[in-house]
């Protein structure tokens, strides 16, 4: 079989079974272009593989994304009689890849500055204005949501009489239930008011963040109003911060790593609240909720001091 079509079936069957499979598949199909899509499947050698690997640039975890994709992949050829081999050069033969940047927490401040800079960075919108753009961040740090669950949040969805919000088609094809502290969904109260006297052109299945129009926030304008909102409330990356630069994202790492931070000052047991925790944030797995341990001086602090008052005998639990 050409290496063409069994990446389409590949790609189709990993699909077939409920992975969305979208970077990987990118992944695969640039690998098809590099070395060409007509070669048979069996006839792909190393040297195919280390060249698209190399890439053009200095070594990424670009590099590991892609060598990932292509072992999932001879895996599946193998096993279907594609190929008689692998022509990946061996795991332990392939270079470290570089650690990857820890993700920007915005303090305490900077959150203040943030909210307080919306009305003057939109002032003269044309779609995306002031309250929905506020009501989005709320959810970003008050949810702790993704952006595209965020935006695909309908008026369905969202429950003020409860507090609560049903998340779906999150990133692992999950639905969930995200309970609002009062704050929240009084602020949403607020807006989803206002969003009442815009087109609603699905009903009660229209998007709950609407622009003017009614129609749906785009990412790209939602980017955009945020990089100007960031420069209103005097927020810059530091070229000598070993953190990656502040982004929307950045609010749900600041999420999480500020509730860390209440539970410790709280004496409560953060281990065991940890699965909450990463319930709440919709991850699949424990150990991308426990990144956020080491995150921030502040949160070492709190951790520190909890484990001097253990230490000293004044907070055994």
């Amino acid at each position: 079989m050409i290496l063409r079509d069994a990446i389409d079936a590949y790609v189709s069957w990993r699909q077939a079974h409920g992975a969305r499979f979208i970077t990987s598949a990118r992944l695969l199909h640039g690998f098809c272009k590099h070395v060409g899509g007509n070669i048979g499947c069996d006839a792909v050698g190393e040297a195919h593989i280390l060249s698209f690997l190399a890439g053009n640039g200095s070594l990424t975890r670009y590099r590991a994304n892609k060598y990932g994709a292509l072992a999932g992949f001879y895996r599946y050829a193998i096993s279907r009689g594609y190929a008689p081999r692998s022509p990946l050069p061996a795991p332990d033969g392939e270079p470290r890849q570089p650690r990857s940047a820890p993700p920007y927490v915005y303090s305490r401040d900077e959150l203040q500055r943030l909210f307080g800079a919306i009305d003057i960075s939109r002032q003269r919108p044309v779609q995306l204005d002031a309250d929905t753009l506020r009501a989005l961040l709320l959810l970003l740090y008050g949810g702790g949501l993704r952006l595209g669950e965020a935006r695909r949040l309908t008026l369905d969805d969202v429950d003020l009489r409860d507090a609560v919000l049903t998340v779906r088609n999150t990133k692992f094809y999950k639905t969930r239930l995200v309970p609002v502290g009062l704050q929240l969904a009084d602020a949403l109260s607020a807006y989803a008011t206002k969003r009442a006297e815009r087109p609603l052109p699905m009903g009660t299945a229209s998007t709950f963040l609407a622009n003017r129009d009614g129609t749906p926030l785009v990412e790209g304008t939602v980017r955009c109003a945020f990089a100007t909102l960031l420069q209103a409330a005097g927020i810059h990356h530091d070229k000598n911060d070993w953190r990656r630069s502040p982004c929307l994202h950045s609010l749900r790492h600041t999420a999480a790593v500020h509730r860390l931070e209440s539970w410790y000052r709280q004496g409560a047991d953060v281990q065991r609240l940890l699965p909450a925790l990463s319930t709440w944030l919709g991850h699949a797995h424990l150990d991308g909720t426990q990144v956020y341990l080491s995150m921030t001086p502040e949160l070492l602090h709190e951790a520190s001091v909890r484990f001097e008052r253990y230490v000293e005998g004044g907070d055994h639990e």
